[in-house]
């Protein structure tokens, strides 16, 4: 029975494989294609070589994109993991309520990007306005920490259950003979606890930093890249340079920001990879 299974495995894997190289292997390809040629549909293409890479440059709100998504995903990967790692030392100290606070602060994951957007914006040009200061739509700054509360608020409880699930499998043993040899809280946070939980760390890092780089739903419903494009992400740019923009020249322009884009996120992944990997301990 075994045996003849694993003849005729080839057949069960060819359905799912075929999908794959359908609906992306053969996409992605084609788009890299399209990134070195000026088109309006993918059927009428002229090739222009590394001009359309020269152009993503040259374009101010690229670039001004690119710095304001680093700047917001250094904060927000930082601020998400410290904040969700602490709620899950919280949570893990077996106080009353605990599952109650986790589904709590799980939920907002649960909401979908565009719907938590708007909520948001409803939230802080009510607040704003109360004050007497500019709406959120026409501050860079207030716009920029909004980004910020929005991706903590909705990430923070997700990042949390991932912490919360490194930390029950840290074995008491080591915390009680860290305890034993006389280390105090503190140091039995940062020597054993945190050590011991660090391939955690490296999954709630890589997702934090993916999903921040890559922030799209919430940065058009919420600012829609005002005041004058200056709160715009990398995501954002290029749906607006593919979009939004007349003339053959954008949708080739637009190709080549994606590429550079994914390119970007591939190498930020890989290093952030790299350097949490190291710092983990085998158990």
């Amino acid at each position: 029975m075994e045996k003849s299974i694993r003849k005729f495995w080839p057949i069960f894997v060819l359905p799912t494989l075929a999908a794959f190289i359908i609906g992306f292997i053969w996409p992605f390809i084609w788009g890299i294609g399209l990134s070195f040629c000026q088109f309006i549909t993918v059927d009428r293409v002229n090739f222009v070589g590394l001009q359309n890479y020269i152009s993503v440059w040259a374009d101010n709100t690229f670039t001004h994109a690119f710095a304001f998504t680093t700047l917001f995903t250094i904060v927000s990967t930082v601020l998400i993991n410290l904040c969700g790692f602490g709620l899950a030392l919280l949570l893990t100290r077996h106080i009353k309520g605990t599952n109650l606070f986790r589904t709590v602060y799980f939920m907002p994951n649960l909401i979908g990007g565009v719907v938590l957007g708007y909520i948001w914006q409803t939230l802080f040009n009510g607040i704003l306005t109360i004050l007497g200061k500019p709406l959120i739509t026409l501050n860079a700054t207030y716009g920029f920490w909004g980004l910020i509360i929005l991706m903590c608020w909705q990430q923070i409880g997700y990042m949390m259950i991932i912490y919360i699930a490194g930390l029950q499998n840290v074995p008491p043993d080591l915390i009680e003979a860290a305890k034993i040899d006389g280390a105090n809280s503190r140091q039995i946070l940062t020597k054993v606890k945190i050590p011991m939980v660090m391939p955690s760390v490296t999954i709630c890092t890589f997702l934090t930093l993916t999903n921040s780089f890559k922030l799209f739903d919430q940065n058009l419903s919420l600012t829609g890249g005002e005041p004058a494009k200056s709160t715009m992400m990398l995501a954002y740019n290029i749906y607006d340079t593919f979009y939004a923009r007349s003339g053959p020249q954008w949708k080739g322009i637009g190709q080549a920001k994606a590429v550079v884009f994914f390119l970007a996120v591939i190498v930020i992944a890989l290093i952030q990879l790299r350097i949490t990997r190291s710092k983990e301990v085998q158990q």
